[in-house]
């Protein structure tokens, strides 16, 4: 392994763990500590837009809708996430977040634009250019080769 591959193994792990670690962090200490990084995941995906299908929101966490079940469970529970019947199809159960739920989706959002803005403030915008392609790059790796 040459030294740039090494450093740039080192670098993604360490953001990556740093990441999470900090996601943690941040929501243990705040008003919502009783939300995993799972469930925040999750109320990411539900989103603050449109109500969304279960099968909607298992498909963008790739988990299947059983497990998104215990999760949704357990985020309705705390009142987070509300379940809402369609009258049209009483079995088609569509998700959306409470104004609990919501505040989650902002500050988690806030902490995400925080850390990009603080990238790209640092780079001029050829560089960011360059960062923005090399990150498409690892995704569609990412997707071609484990999807």
């Amino acid at each position: 392994m040459n030294e740039n591959v090494k450093t740039l193994n080192t670098l993604i792990t360490s953001i990556f763990y740093d990441l999470t670690d900090i996601e943690k962090r941040i929501f243990a200490q705040g008003k919502f500590n009783d939300v995993s990084i799972n469930e925040i995941r999750t109320i990411q995906a539900i989103g603050v837009e449109n109500l969304k299908k279960m099968s909607e929101v298992a498909m963008a966490l790739k988990i299947t809708v059983g497990t998104l079940t215990i999760s949704i469970n357990r985020l309705v529970k705390k009142g987070y996430v509300r379940r809402v019947k369609i009258e049209e199809d009483r079995r088609i159960v569509m998700l959306g977040l409470t104004e609990k739920g919501k505040l989650v989706y902002q500050t988690h959002e806030k902490f995400h634009c925080e850390i990009i803005e603080n990238i790209v403030s640092t780079l001029n915008e050829n560089e960011q250019k360059m960062l923005i392609q090399s990150l498409e790059n690892v995704c569609d790796f990412f997707k071609s080769k484990y999807y």
